[in-house]
């Protein structure tokens, strides 16, 4: 169950600046979910928050409506809100989309590869690498969205990248690792990778679309057992995305 009253916040103010409150508080947000100081279900306070940050309210609560547009909280009555889970019809339809946008850009960026960006993906690669090593989840999850995103901006379309880029937002707090090992997500990284810097467009969107179903039917499945979902994950699966390939 949900808890009713705000929750104490352990935040450091937010650095002097002359502008772009609302992206600081929206970052130090970020910043709470990932370490674990913020944690969804529980109830906060915009008035708790801004002061916590040192910050006023008016940028407090326009970075909120920012993330409350992505899925990512939820506004309750007296200036309260929730961080929020997505629910596995949620998840599946945000695969859906993601098997629209992304596999065709791993196809275009293998098409139009060339040293920079086999460069820059070499680096992500070696720097997930380096995370798996470290044990280290949050590295490795930071680089992981950093790779698909160096793909998108590869196949130069900006709207699919921004809109990506959302969709994942909406799933961060999900666990980027699901309850894979890192170095299993690795390994269905590599035949993508290879593929671009190879120049096969076919190869590199069918191994995108792999690594997205697997990922997204886990999450699936996640979601539906820990909110005890009353639908079978193959059912919601199927309704949004339609039958794995």
């Amino acid at each position: 169950m949900p808890v009713t009253g705000p929750s104490p916040l352990d935040l450091a103010p937010l650095p002097a600046s002359d502008g772009r409150r609302a992206e600081q508080v929206m970052e130090a947000v970020r910043e709470a979910l990932d370490v674990g100081v913020m944690q969804p279900g529980v109830k906060y306070s915009v008035y708790q928050l801004a002061a916590t940050l040192g910050v006023s309210r008016t940028p407090v609560r326009d970075a909120l409506l920012r993330l409350e547009e992505i899925g990512l909280i939820s506004f309750e009555a007296r200036q309260g809100f929730r961080i929020r889970l997505p629910d596995p019809r949620e998840i599946a339809e945000i695969f859906a989309i993601r098997l629209a946008l992304e596999p065709p850009a791993a196809s275009r960026a293998a098409n139009l590869c060339d040293d920079a960006l086999a460069g820059r993906l070499g680096a992500r690669m070696a720097a997930m690498q380096v995370a798996i090593e470290a044990d280290d989840a949050r590295t490795f999850a930071q680089q992981d969205q950093l790779l698909h995103d160096d793909i998108l901006a590869a196949a130069r379309n900006g709207r699919a990248r921004a809109i990506v880029r959302s969709l994942r937002e909406t799933t961060r707090l999900l666990g980027a690792t699901t309850e894979r090992a890192m170095s299993d997500i690795d390994a269905e990284h590599r035949p993508i990778v290879e593929a671009i810097i190879a120049n096969r467009p076919s190869d590199a969107l069918c191994a995108m679309r792999a690594h997205l179903i697997s990922t997204g039917l886990l999450l699936v499945t996640q979601a539906v057992r820990d909110q005890r979902y009353p639908i079978d994950a193959e059912q919601i699966w199927v309704g949004a995305v339609g039958e794995p390939q």
